[in-house]
């Protein structure tokens, strides 16, 4: 059996900022891959590489050993799982399926359940990384489901991180990756009050700025927003209304458990204020600008 054909079949659903790079990743590895993206252009370059494009995400998954899902959001993970034309309508049983979305606990717990009654295995592994990592493979997966499903595909995965995490059963890497997020999120909007104190008073902002990023508060994501003042076009690597959505999850989640994300609460506060002002599709550095001086 030559090595091509050992390995496992994969389907990809999600070609946005980050999908792209991994099913590449994927595709540059001789796994057979096929692709499905609502958009249809962008399956296009894939096509052009030797990946099969399905129009549908129950097409994708139907000779699939493994269904990786990368998607925005709890509503469109939904969509490309469920219904008539949902990848779990094309499963076989015994396939892996990897849903490497930032979402909800909850919704991740229960599509933990239907992938076990179509007789599939699963995995909630949502990554960190930007754009960058996807497209080099140096993303890290955080990993929640059993650990023998995970073995049995880290061949796959190896390909598109530096490193795989197992946290625990179902729901685990869900949390922590909402915990994460939340986390830079409320750097990120901290930073953003800062700056808008440094303006207020009249300091000199590169000075200022300097002196956060070289210093205690120069943490990666502080150091991150602070490198995009001033940059305009581009294509973001994480978007505002996204980190938004990743704040309100985390919020949610935590006050189920009896628990106030205090910080994380004020956070989400001033990326909706970006969201409404009109930055919602730009990088979340971008939250900066809220507190523009007209």
């Amino acid at each position: 059996m030559t090595e091509l054909m050992s390995k496992p079949r994969v389907a990809f659903l999600g070609l946005g900022t980050m999908g792209a790079g991994m099913a590449g990743r994927i595709l540059s590895a001789d796994f057979p891959l096929t692709v499905y993206n609502r958009n249809p252009e962008k399956t296009v370059p894939f096509s052009r590489n030797g990946a099969t494009v399905a129009k549908s995400p129950k097409e994708a998954g139907q000779h699939a050993e493994v269904v990786i899902s990368m998607v925005a959001d709890d509503g469109a993970s939904r969509d490309v799982w469920l219904g008539e034309t949902g990848a779990l309508a094309g499963a076989r049983r015994g396939c892996v399926l990897i849903e490497s979305s930032t979402l909800s606990v909850g919704w991740v717990n229960e599509l933990a359940r239907l992938a076990g009654r179509a007789g599939c295995k699963f995995l909630d592994a949502p990554v960190t990384g930007t754009r960058p990592h996807a497209a080099s493979g140096e993303l890290t997966f955080l990993v929640g489901g059993a650990v023998d499903v995970l073995e049995s595909v880290r061949p796959v995965l190896s390909v598109m991180s530096r490193e795989v995490i197992h946290l625990g059963p179902n729901g685990s890497g869900a949390m922590m990756k909402l915990i994460n997020n939340f986390i830079c999120g409320v750097q990120a909007a901290s930073f953003a009050e800062g700056l808008s104190m440094i303006d207020a008073v009249g300091l000199a902002r590169h000075q200022a700025v300097r002196i956060l990023t070289e210093g205690a508060p120069g943490s990666g994501i502080v150091k991150r927003v602070a490198a995009q003042l001033g940059v305009e076009g581009g294509d973001p690597n994480f978007r505002v209304r996204l980190m938004a959505k990743d704040l309100s999850y985390a919020v949610r989640e935590a006050s189920e458990q009896g628990l106030s994300l205090g910080t994380a609460k004020s956070a989400l506060e001033i990326f909706k204020l970006a969201v409404e002002a009109g930055y919602g599709n730009e990088d979340f550095s971008a939250v900066t600008k809220v507190f523009k001086k007209a």
